[in-house]
């Protein structure tokens, strides 16, 4: 598993701490789904101002949002070769306004972005209510497997 991380704010340090725990989420994500661990996955932490560009650019949506994922559709695999699953995208600033407002940490609300981002990659999405039910409980199961819950300062 190779994570390329690339750091384009400057409101938030990203701690060795955080990004551990950022690794052992996507990895929980992968053995959750029973799926290679072979992969390469893009994230990068921007601000409100990038991410709303984005947003604008790729969903025609001018607002700026927590997070966008863009899996990549590649079926096949090659032997100790990492397939690349998608990008992450993740606004530090949308992450922190949201911790406050649900009464959380910032490293909580990180990592389950992580975690919401890696279920679209791997195929999840939640337009139909039947759709996000499933999509929840894979994120709610991530959770408890790392630990971080909500209101956990």
């Amino acid at each position: 598993m190779e994570i390329l991380i690339n750091n384009r704010q400057d409101k938030l340090t990203l701690s060795d701490n955080l990004i551990s725990n950022i690794k052992k989420a996507i990895l929980i994500c992968l053995e959750i789904e029973k799926h290679n661990i072979n992969v390469e996955i893009s994230l990068s932490f921007v601000d409100n101002e990038e991410i709303k560009k984005i947003n604008k650019e790729f969903r025609n949506i001018d607002t700026p949002t927590d997070v966008l994922s863009f899996p990549l559709d590649i079926d096949f695999f090659i032997e100790d070769i990492n397939i690349p699953l998608g990008d992450i995208i993740i606004s530090t600033e949308k992450a922190r306004e949201q911790s406050l407002e649900f009464g959380h940490s910032l490293e909580r609300e990180i990592i389950y972005l992580v975690i919401h981002s890696m279920f679209h990659l791997l195929g999840y999405d939640h337009i139909k209510n039947e759709d996000a039910i499933k999509m929840r409980n894979k994120e709610k199961e991530a959770i408890r497997k790392i630990g971080i819950y909500k209101n956990e300062k």
